[in-house]
């Protein structure tokens, strides 16, 4: 009765966790609503309220009709599209080499891989702005999605989960005749599709809130993506918090929406990924 009673208790204690943690990730996105709602007089006055005591839409309206956030979410979704595909191609690619090929040196060469994701941009970001000016990539597409085509974590990611793939359906595939770029095309794809599903998210959110990249490379404000918006809102000495939180309201919501339309594939492939290996 009283493995019961503590099992009960122990249920109970982590349900109550559970719940804290969910507040805690989602007060910040609520207070961010309330802001952006906020009149400007209620933002700065203190003490500060949870609940506006009058409602508007108004930092919406100034925000849509001061800066193009039209064009900035086209270009961010066109920067974010390039990158998670090409995360994909690489990193299930990549994965599939890593997790079923022998070859010399394979194990060394993964951990320094696995080493680059540990080195933030901020280390190798002026070598790195400099071979795009020597491209001519300043103010393209192209110089801002250069830095985010590969990742690290992704290909570890994938490795991870393609090792549970059973090899003798590989080699059954080559028995039958099967090109090594069919296997992957036909059998690792389709059977990691739940992993390539949570990977997709992590790249879009990575290039979505791309930030200090955009900011060095970029000078033409009609290339600027949705993070880059923001700052037209930030003057030299003062914040209009409630335009911020409006636009960031707009940045934050089609990302939003991607994870609760994908949320049963990230939680599926994080859970399956790492079984093996």
């Amino acid at each position: 009765m009283k493995n019961i009673r503590w099992g009960s208790l122990k249920i109970i204690i982590m349900h109550i966790v559970l719940i804290l943690g969910g507040i805690a990730m989602i007060l910040p996105f609520v207070w961010m609503f309330v802001t952006s709602i906020k009149p400007s007089t209620e933002v700065l006055s203190w003490p500060p309220s949870f609940i506006p005591k009058s409602p508007t839409w108004e930092n919406y309206r100034t925000v849509l009709r001061e800066a193009p956030f039209g064009r900035y979410f086209l270009n961010t979704l066109l920067v974010s599209t390039i990158s998670a595909l090409s995360i994909l191609f690489t990193s299930s690619l990549s994965g599939f080499i890593f997790a079923k090929y022998k070859f010399p040196g394979r194990s060394v060469l993964f951990l320094v891989l696995l080493a680059t994701a540990m080195i933030p941009l901020e280390c190798y970001m002026i070598s790195l702005y400099l071979l795009i000016n020597r491209f001519g990539w300043i103010n393209t597409y192209q110089g801002v999605v250069a830095p985010i085509l590969v990742m690290a974590f992704g290909v570890f990611f994938m490795r991870q989960n393609i090792l549970s793939v059973p090899n003798e359906l590989l080699d059954a595939a080559r028995i039958d005749g099967c090109s090594e770029w069919r296997i992957y095309t036909t059998i690792i794809l389709p059977l990691s599709r739940s992993a390539l599903g949570a990977l997709a998210i992590f790249a879009y959110m990575q290039a979505w809130s791309f930030f200090i990249w955009p900011l060095i490379v970029i000078n033409e404000r009609d290339l600027y993506t949705m993070e880059l918006g923001l700052t037209m809102f930030q003057k030299r000495f003062t914040v209009d918090y409630g335009l911020i939180s409006a636009g960031s309201m707009i940045a934050v919501l089609p990302i939003l929406v991607i994870f609760l339309i994908l949320r049963r594939n990230i939680i599926e492939g994080i859970t399956l990924t790492g079984l093996k290996g």
